[in-house]
């Protein structure tokens, strides 16, 4: 299944059409959050067609009840940094009023940062209840991935030494446009990730250049705190922000992330809400 949430509600990605979907749900949060993954949209009546390039797209999950993110979990950034790798993943909560729908614009909070970063990563969404689970359990637990970007503030990071503080600016944490299962990704152990700025190709890399493989990542973090139905967990970014190359978002900046089969993620930076 590959799935959007849109203007006219939830609907089913087929190639270049979005076919709409007679459903109950709001989105694809409250699908995943009452059945545990996106299958019983395979049997709902399709209602009409749209262009999926014409039409708007909405937050797929709406707004998550907890985001994790992991700071350093790619080998490329890492080596980029000169860092020794982690032997526990660096794990924190994000503020789920940073979440911003799909080809939207984010304000630049420049009266508290002058070192706006993007992350391109893979957002795992869960769709069972997992609490002390092994890695071999995780991913039929997984009801999807999307795309995600981890918007950072890296002075305010500096200056806080808190990732929720850095990363919790509203809209800047982007996620989508779409969501795919598991079955649709071509090799669930090297899914891809690239991001361009401004067409500028910045990070490119694979989930197989993980330091905590997305199994381990999420069996680690359900070690202490139970992940619920809807939960969204951020897999990290590689080497090629902006942080590794000196060079900061600015307003009029357009981000483009892509995932696996998922529908490309764009982001653009706003005006100054300094």
């Amino acid at each position: 299944m590959h799935a959007v949430t849109t203007e006219h509600g939830i609907g089913r990605v087929e190639g270049d059409e979005i076919a709409l979907l007679a459903t109950p749900y709001p989105d694809l949060g409250a699908v995943v959050e009452a059945t545990g993954s996106l299958a019983c949209l395979d049997d709902c009546a399709v209602t009409g067609r749209v262009p999926t390039g014409g039409t708007r797209l909405l937050a797929p999950l709406g707004r998550p009840r907890a985001m994790w993110g992991v700071g350093l979990n790619y080998r490329s950034k890492a080596a980029k940094a000169g860092r020794d790798l982690p032997a526990e993943p660096i794990l924190y909560l994000a503020a789920s009023s940073a979440m911003l729908s799909p080809d939207a614009e984010v304000p630049f909070p420049t009266d508290a940062t002058e070192q706006l970063d993007y992350e391109g990563e893979i957002a795992v969404v869960i769709g069972s209840r997992l609490h002390r689970a092994r890695p071999d359990e995780v991913w039929s637990a997984v009801a999807g991935i999307t795309a995600a970007n981890d918007m950072t503030a890296r002075d305010v990071m500096k200056r806080t030494a808190t990732p929720t503080l850095a990363k919790s600016f509203p809209g800047c944490n982007p996620l989508g446009s779409s969501v795919c299962s598991v079955d649709e990704l071509a090799d669930a152990d090297a899914i891809p990730v690239r991001t361009w700025v401004n067409g500028d190709l910045r990070q490119e890399d694979t989930s197989a250049g993980m330091i905590f493989a997305i199994p381990d990542l999420i069996s680690r973090i359900s070690w202490y705190a139970a992940l619920e139905p809807g939960d969204v967990v951020l897999t990290g970014t590689p080497a090629g922000t902006g942080q590794d190359l000196d060079l900061f978002l600015t307003p009029g900046d357009r981000i483009r992330i892509e995932v696996g089969p998922v529908l490309p993620l764009v982001t653009t930076v706003g005006a100054s809400t300094g």
